[in-house]
């Protein structure tokens, strides 16, 4: 009798949990449907509900029926096409990484794209959807295999959140770069990067559903595979499950699905983030759910729930003929930002987030050479800046410019370019000073500024300023940046000042508070005048064009009392760059002196966006450099890490003003260029 009772007993609960994974499938079926009518209701002609049946019917006036086969019905198919291969494509990637953060944009895939198309575009060859969808198909799952395979499978979010994050900068600055040298043939590309899913007929349609329905099939036929996966490597392997054959396998499959959307659509934010993550909790309940025979079907039906009800949502909110401007991708991407914070919030501090660094320990002898090679190089280098251009003086105009004696061309050269050089000198030191703090206080060697959303938040204000209202002056940008920096650090530490500024969810925090400012600055790019948007990117890829010597003054008083500050609270900081346990030991109030020093590196990042744009990665490569030159003291970190901010963006900066002139490249374009493999090489050494 007991033998046979127990499946008698679990019998019930098995059908309980198929009838309610039906009832949730079919509920869900029903939304997107619901969704898919009213969006196609929707739309800048007056053409409502009643005028859709017709055109439906085929009683409809030919116009009426013209905007609603043409358009509209394409829209809504595209929306739940593109939702669906997003969300199936995100619950695969976070199947076979063990990472409930991995997704076509935390892995770089939707960057990786978009650069290998803009490549292509750059050629002016006009390529078929076919061969735009094989090359986003390349692009991004060569993106996709650096991050997972720089960050590891399974170990850990915030690394994986990192790698995909810093790829991603890296690989949007090469595109942007081509934006501004190629304007002509690069025309609608960046609106074509913030995704829409509006479509002129079912012609991509058709040619992308065929892809997305291998792409599922393909996963459906590893299922059991990717299954085996969640019991662990080992016990996976017990099971006779090729381990690296399957994740690779299933990152193929959900990079082949992000590029038919991609291609289709451009790319739709955070929504292979969002879809898994709203499954989740179901599969807690329902156990069919956990298989991903049917997890990823019911991902891919929350995906199209999420695109359908964005575009949805933002026409009903928004005047009909300003919607059509806005990109469903940034209502997404903006929903993907609350959630990685909300998700931030909740998650648990690890300290195996960080790269780990070994205790360096170096003579003074070795400090005091390194100081005087840096300033020698750095004198070097600013002589070079103030020297070379689009056009090239001597020693002695420079002399005789101080002197007041220069002739009119002398004088104008000098006049425009000696404040760009001290704004691109003054922001890298400003830039690696915030990094060291960030650094110190996080005690995790891949945090910055732009990783925490600060440098975002300043660079929200500022494009918010110069879009809407082109002839304010540079003392009013500033005031906008410092603005924008300051509500964001609010959120960010305010967020993340629960149990003391944990590494994980301070990393977490700042990275959604920037996916959110990003979207936020595409949207004003996209509803702007074409002039407008172009003095936008310029400013966003950290140019010191038209730079002022009043435009430095605030960057040079704050940097001023930031290294004063740095120096004066040297031991503090090296206490508060140990551990939790030994500052409270010596009665330092730990969770005081972080937040004071966090301030701090927001007035240092605000300004040095204020005056020189965005301009990532200084705030990482400067510091850890520093610590592995003379160690980890920050009495000596703290002068060396400012000298090679200083050297590394007047270097960026005379680099992008010489090797192409006239024609000009941003310093933030080129150390994001730099900044990238580094901090990769960073990552991989981690690991290791």
């Amino acid at each position: 009798m007991a033998v046979t009772a127990t499946p008698a007993a679990t019998r019930p609960s098995a059908a309980t949990s198929r009838t309610g994974a039906a009832a949730v499938t079919a509920a869900l079926a029903l939304l997107v449907a619901a969704l898919a009518v009213v969006d196609i209701t929707q739309g800048t002609a007056a053409v409502g509900a009643g005028e859709v049946w017709k055109a439906l019917t085929g009683q409809a006036d030919p116009a009426d029926a013209s905007v609603v086969i043409a358009s509209r019905l394409p829209r809504a198919t595209a929306g739940l096409l593109v939702g669906a291969v997003l969300g199936m494509a995100g619950a695969a990637l976070q199947a076979v990484s063990r990472n409930v953060l991995a997704s076509p944009d935390t892995l770089a895939v939707n960057a990786g794209s978009y650069l290998a198309l803009g490549l292509a575009t750059v050629t002016g060859v006009s390529l078929p959807l076919f061969a735009s969808s094989g090359i986003a198909f390349a692009g991004g799952l060569a993106a996709a295999a650096v991050v997972l395979g720089l960050s590891g499978l399974g170990s850990g979010t915030v690394r994986l959140v990192l790698a995909g994050s810093a790829l991603t900068l890296g690989l949007t600055a090469v595109t942007e770069g081509l934006l501004l040298l190629f304007p002509q043939q690069t025309e609608g590309l960046y609106q074509w990067n913030q995704g829409s899913i509006s479509q002129n007929g079912f012609d991509g349609v058709l040619q992308m559903a065929p892809i997305g329905v291998a792409g599922l099939a393909g996963l459906l036929l590893v299922a059991r595979r990717v299954d085996a996966l969640a019991l662990g490597d080992d016990a996976a392997r017990g099971l006779g499950v090729p381990v690296r054959a399957t994740r690779i396998t299933g990152v193929v499959l959900a990079a082949l699905l992000s590029a038919s959307a991609v291609t289709l659509a451009g790319p739709i934010g955070f929504v292979g983030l969002c879809a898994p993550a709203l499954v989740r909790p179901l599969a807690r309940r329902i156990r069919p759910f956990t298989r991903a025979r049917a997890g990823l079907p019911v991902a891919g039906l929350a995906g199209a729930v999420l695109v359908l009800g964005s575009d949805v949502l933002l026409r009903a909110i928004v005047p009909a003929d300003l919607a059509v401007a806005v990109p469903t991708g940034v209502a997404t991407s903006l929903v993907g930002a609350v959630f990685l914070i909300v998700m931030a919030t909740r998650v648990r501090d690890s300290a195996g987030a960080a790269a780990s660094e070994r205790l360096r320990i170096r003579s003074r002898a070795v400090f005091l050479t390194t100081t005087t090679v840096l300033v020698a190089v750095l004198v070097g280098v600013v002589i070079a800046a103030v020297l070379l251009g689009d056009s090239k003086l001597l020693l002695g105009d420079v002399v005789n410019w101080a002197q007041g004696r220069a002739g009119r061309t002398v004088a104008f050269v000098l006049d425009t370019r000696v404040p760009r050089v001290l704004a691109a000198l003054l922001a890298g030191a400003a830039l690696a000073l915030a990094g060291t703090l960030v650094q110190a206080v996080t005690r995790n060697p891949l945090a910055e500024p732009g990783v925490l959303g600060v440098s975002g938040g300043a660079a929200l204000g500022a494009v918010l300023l110069v879009t809407t209202a082109p002839v304010a002056g540079s003392w009013s940008v500033a005031g906008a940046a410092f603005a924008g920096a300051a509500l964001s650090s609010v959120v960010v530490f305010g967020l993340a000042a629960r149990g003391g500024f944990q590494q994980n969810r301070l990393v977490l925090v700042g990275f959604g508070v920037a996916t959110g400012t990003a979207a936020l600055i595409s949207l004003l790019i996209v509803l702007t005048d074409p002039f407008n948007a172009t003095k936008a990117l310029t400013w966003l890829s950290g140019s010191t064009y038209g730079r002022t010597l009043p435009d430095v003054v605030p960057l040079a008083a704050v940097l001023t009392v930031g290294v004063l500050i740095a120096v004066l609270r040297r031991t503090e900081l090296d206490l508060v760059s140990l551990d939790e346990d030994t500052p409270r030991l010596l009665g330092l109030d730990l969770a005081r002196g972080r937040l004071g020093f966090l301030v701090l590196s927001v007035l240092l990042s605000a300004t040095a966006v204020a005056a020189a744009g965005t301009i990532g990665f200084v705030g990482l490569v400067a510091p850890h450099a520093a610590r592995a030159l003379v160690g980890r003291q920050h009495a000596r970190v703290v002068p060396v890490s400012v000298l090679l901010g200083a050297v590394l963006v007047c270097t960026a900066d005379l680099i992008g003003r010489t090797v192409i002139a006239p024609a000009q490249l941003g310093a933030g374009l080129m150390t994001a260029v730099i900044g990238t493999p580094y901090f990769l090489h960073l990552l991989m050494r981690g690991r290791r």
